[in-house]
């Protein structure tokens, strides 16, 4: 497992055995990034993410190899944010993340209550957790830590779907890719022209 790009090109990650933990694999993680930067490297310069379940929190320190300000890495597993700090420090970081070791909903209301605000909320709960999906993205859409023009994305199984809207959080585009996909949400917009833009 490697960093895709950025300031941390090419540099290796670690990951705990066994199957507890699933990265998101490389290739979707640069189909992701790809898809989020869309031809512009500087795309996430200053942004501000939320990276729930984190594990080894490979998608976090890929939002700031490519230059966002601050990464929210929140998972329940001590074992896991004992990986990401050992990840970021092999990369040399002292500041711009906060870990976070509870569970998802306690955490997204400590940072609510906190006034944070993100730009994106990554999540991707263990496959097998179905619920999860559900209970956190209904949680968010009438949460205070998405911004204006947050974009939720959701990890989860191919043949899984989420849900089309939780609230206001509408899915504007599914992306597959081999056994796993990528919902990519936003809370709705009135205004047509804007709307088209997400197209």
């Amino acid at each position: 497992m490697r960093v895709i790009a950025g300031e941390y090109r090419r540099r290796t990650l670690r990951s705990l055995p066994g199957l507890e933990i699933r990265p998101t694999s490389d290739r979707l993680r640069e189909t992701l990034f790809n898809v989020l930067c869309a031809g512009n490297p500087a795309a996430l310069a200053g942004s501000v993410w939320i990276d729930l379940y984190a594990g080894t929190g490979a998608v976090g320190i890929e939002a700031l190899s490519r230059g966002a300000d601050k990464v929210y890495f929140v998972d329940s597993s001590k074992a896991a944010t004992e990986v990401i700090a050992a990840n970021l420090k092999s990369l040399g970081l002292s500041s711009g993340f906060k870990i976070v070791n509870a569970e998802a909903a306690k955490a997204s209301r400590q940072l609510e209550a906190a006034e944070r605000v993100a730009d994106y909320v990554f999540l991707d709960p263990p496959y097998s957790m179905q619920d999860e999906y559900a209970k956190t993205l209904a949680a968010l859409a009438g949460s205070k830590l998405l911004g204006e023009r947050c974009i939720v994305i959701a990890e989860h199984e191919k043949r899984f779907d989420p849900s089309e809207a939780f609230g206001e959080l509408r899915r504007y585009r599914n992306l597959v890719q081999g056994d796993a996909a990528l919902s990519f949400y936003r809370k709705q917009i009135s205004n047509l022209a804007t709307s088209e833009s997400l197209k």
